[in-house]
């Protein structure tokens, strides 16, 4: 197949801190402008594209190119307003943050003789 506009969607890993929630996604040859990330009513959706520049002399074309979207669910746990993306090496990193209320909390315990 020599069609460079196959459907690709890129992989992602989820990781939970104590803190945050962390979605890593693979993103090689995407351009920052070509990325969208918007938080709504509980879900994350992660846009872009990755533009095929047609050139000759091609042999083999296995990689997917042209627009990509996918959605999360997020847990009432994580707070909309405290999402922030960092892109480096071709890994697009976004970050959100729990609420307090989502966090474990160490409660002292006083010992009464």
């Amino acid at each position: 197949e020599t069609s460079a506009n196959r459907p690709w969607a890129p992989p992602v890993d989820i990781l939970e801190t104590e803190n945050d929630l962390i979605l890593k996604a693979d993103l090689p040859d995407v351009d920052l402008k070509d990325i969208d990330i918007q938080v709504e009513n509980g879900t994350l959706t992660l846009k872009g594209e990755r533009k095929f520049e047609q050139k000759e002399g091609y042999h083999r074309i296995e990689r997917g190119y042209g627009s990509f979207i996918r959605y999360f669910s997020l847990p009432d746990s994580v707070d909309p307003e405290k999402v922030s993306a960092d892109y480096k090496n071709g890994v697009l990193t976004v970050t959100m943050a729990k609420k307090e209320v989502a966090k474990p909390r160490s409660i002292k315990v006083e010992v009464h003789n």
